[in-house]
């Protein structure tokens, strides 16, 4: 387990595909990020259950909030090649009474300190859509920058968005530890 000050990072359970299910077909949740296709639940389970265990190159972790135990969402660290010491960035918190509280930098702190100690990686990458302002200030909080744009290749209620791609490398980590 991974502990932040607000949440700490732990192995997603097979029994928790409920709330995986009903995050991923909330539309305030996936406003922005790439939803696919739509799956049942019987499928999201199955997924979690046949998921492979975390190991260096996908590290799945579910959200946790420290003072009441509630499941808030996840972060993912994938891709990860110990020879670059590259890994891509996926985060989100499903549960929107929890939004703009704190506990999305606490887990992105938290998880990025995962990466650079534990996995030795030398940089995180992740993109993010240009109109998505609330991520892109989460973001930044933690040390990630603007290191090039993508052009309409997002799209929305029919209209073409640029996507951010944002790098922190190792050593950037704007944390709040003593």
């Amino acid at each position: 387990m991974v502990f932040g000050k607000l949440v700490k990072l732990r192995a997603f359970e097979p029994a928790e595909a409920d709330a995986l299910w009903r995050w991923n077909h909330d539309p305030d949740v996936m406003r922005w990020m790439d939803d696919g296709y739509a799956a049942s639940l019987a499928r999201v389970r199955r997924n979690l259950e046949e998921r492979a265990p975390n190991a260096y190159g996908d590290v799945l972790y579910a959200v946790e909030v420290l003072a009441d135990g509630a499941l808030i969402g996840l972060v993912r660290l994938r891709d990860a090649e110990p020879e670059t010491g590259l890994a891509e960035l996926d985060v989100y918190l499903g549960e929107k009474e929890y939004w703009g509280r704190g506990y999305a930098t606490d887990a992105l702190r938290a998880i990025c300190r995962f990466g650079f100690e534990d996995m030795r990686l030398h940089k995180i990458s992740l993109t993010v859509v240009t109109e998505n302002h609330a991520a892109i200030g989460v973001y930044k909080k933690v040390g990630f920058v603007e290191e090039g744009r993508l052009r309409s290749v997002f799209r929305r209620d029919g209209r073409w968005y640029d996507q951010f791609t944002m790098g922190l490398l190792e050593g950037e980590l704007l944390d709040d530890r003593p």
